[in-house]
């Protein structure tokens, strides 16, 4: 069977304030053509089709639309709601989408329950795993715990037996929306952090043949069979080093993986130059940066006159701006953002308990009362998101 796994479509998304809304299409019609051109049996989607849970009307039609567009192919498609959808909405009217062959997977009470599609060498069962929010669906599923691990274990144990109960030659697929140990992350990825700990263990996923991962930008290989297609567009300037790919996924027989990544078309390059502000609008060898999207980080002691027009006339699609002089760390005019780089909520709250008390640092006690109230913070959120 062959398959073709992406995610992460964050349809209605923006950067840099720049809409993206005509790339995106232009993704979807690419989509379109590759099921066509490959002959693809069947479409997987592994979450946060929408950049938000409520998307503007533009996101929604573009969505309606690649939906009616992969019906008319007649190529089934199975997706998953992820972390920034709301599940409820993106599955009203599964049941009759279905019908036209688009199989929404947004219930975590539904994750056992597959979507069976057939080949030449027989069934092939499709698992959907949305988005799992630890405490949401704890008592849901069954699990031990209020974490990521303990909750997806709690659905595979549900996947597993399932498949038990199936012809022994039937082939399996998980669709999962996390955070997998071994993934690298980039900065356009919403936190989902849980008690400090976000990832889990790719055993996890132990027992079915392929495991078509959504959320980390990046497309990359956990292991051979377990894979993150990563989003087709660039989101922030820390994917500019990325390869926006899908993954051809040939299953044969006996469920062995073959893998070919598939480049998506890119509306724009992504450049992030450094340096002061005269060398990179004078150096000759950055002209070739001259179309991309440009992050400037300047490095000049002392901050220059209008600084973004004068990049803009050497590069028109500059679109941040950042000032980082050259400055020796321990420097009292070294900027807050510089400090705090690489640091997360709770390390930062930490540093502010030890700063008001002078030097004092946070106990045990305080930090388990700090990661608390992130986390009730977090799953509110959450729960505001799936009520509203």
């Amino acid at each position: 069977m062959r398959i073709l796994h992406t995610s992460d479509w964050h349809l209605g998304r923006s950067f840099h304030r720049v809409s993206l809304l005509e790339a995106q299409a232009a993704y979807l019609d690419h989509l379109v053509a590759t099921v066509r051109e490959h002959e693809v049996d069947v479409v997987l989607v592994a979450g946060d089709v929408y950049d938000r849970a409520v998307p503007p009307l533009s996101a929604v039609e573009l969505f309606d639309d690649a939906l009616r567009r992969l019906a008319a192919v007649g190529v089934p498609t199975v997706m998953i709601s992820g972390n920034h959808d709301s599940a409820r909405r993106l599955g009203v009217g599964a049941g009759l989408i279905a019908r036209a062959g688009i199989h929404l997977r947004t219930d975590p009470a539904d994750c056992a329950t597959p979507v069976l599609l057939r080949d030449a060498h027989g069934d092939v069962a499709f698992y959907g795993l949305p988005y799992l929010e630890p405490a949401l669906v704890k008592d849901v599923l069954k699990a031990e715990r209020a974490g990521h691990e303990a909750v997806l274990s709690a659905a595979m144990e549900r996947v597993r037996a399932d498949l038990a109960g199936r012809p022994d030659r039937t082939r399996s697929v998980v669709l999962a929306h996390a955070f997998v140990a071994g993934g690298e992350p980039s900065d356009s990825e919403r936190d989902i952090t849980v008690g400090g700990v976000a990832a889990v263990p790719a055993g996890v996923f132990d027992g079915v043949d392929y495991v078509a991962l959504g959320h980390l930008h990046g497309c990359q290989a956990v292991t051979e069979r377990v894979r993150y297609s990563g989003s087709p567009l660039a989101y922030s300037f820390s994917e500019a080093g990325h390869r926006k790919t899908m993954w051809l996924i040939d299953l044969d027989a006996s469920g062995t993986v073959t893998a070919e990544r598939l480049d998506c078309p890119v509306p724009r390059p992504l450049a992030r130059l450094r340096g002061r502000l005269d060398e990179l609008v004078e150096d000759p060898a950055l002209e070739r940066h001259r179309e991309s999207w440009i992050e400037a980080t300047l490095t000049d002691p002392v901050r220059p006159a209008e600084p973004m027009a004068r990049l803009l006339e050497r590069f028109p699609h500059t679109l941040s701006l950042a000032f980082e002089p050259d400055r020796a760390p321990d420097d009292p005019l070294a900027s807050y953002a510089q400090r705090l780089q690489g640091r997360d909520d709770q390390q930062i709250a930490e540093d502010f308990v030890a700063h008001v008390r002078g030097g004092s640092a946070a106990d045990e006690q305080e930090r388990t009362v700090l990661r608390g109230a992130f986390e009730h913070v977090r799953v509110d959120d959450g729960v505001r998101e799936v009520n509203r």
